[in-house]
């Protein structure tokens, strides 16, 4: 699998199966993403090069490393080597395919914005609603 940020100037490549993959209501994803959920994937460290460009790192917490574009900002890895040795997580929005990994579960559901759990409910649009006069 392949993916990348948004303008292009990061890519990475990913080797072998995802340990698990989840939809994150942390508040700390959410602030870090500006969105109300966050996919993650979660590998061994050893599965995912950087093919082109490098990322910047951002301390989100004591041990929780954030790795993004500098160009352009998308958020690309997670790392904690406390609370998850040798495992990297991966954005899964940000793959070439993100319909290969689906999310297994929901987690830091104590941490969901209340609306977020009907937000399947909702009524759905093609592409935007009709405006409204």
């Amino acid at each position: 699998m392949q993916g990348g940020c948004h303008c292009g100037a990061v890519r990475y490549s990913i080797e072998g199966e995802a340990i698990t993959s989840t939809l994150c209501h942390c508040a700390d994803c959410r602030r870090h993403a500006g969105a109300p959920v966050v996919g993650w994937a979660m590998f061994p460290d050893t599965s995912v090069s950087i093919i082109k460009g490098a990322t910047t790192t951002y301390e989100s917490s004591e041990h929780g490393r954030r790795q993004f574009c500098p160009a352009c900002g998308t958020g690309l890895f997670y790392r904690n080597s406390q609370v998850l040795p040798g495992v990297v997580d991966v954005q899964t929005a940000t793959l070439d395919d993100p319909s290969l990994l689906p999310p297994r579960a929901q987690i830091q559901i104590a941490e969901r914005i209340a609306w977020m759990k009907e937000a399947h409910a909702l009524p759905e649009f093609e592409r935007y609603p009709p405006m409204q006069e």
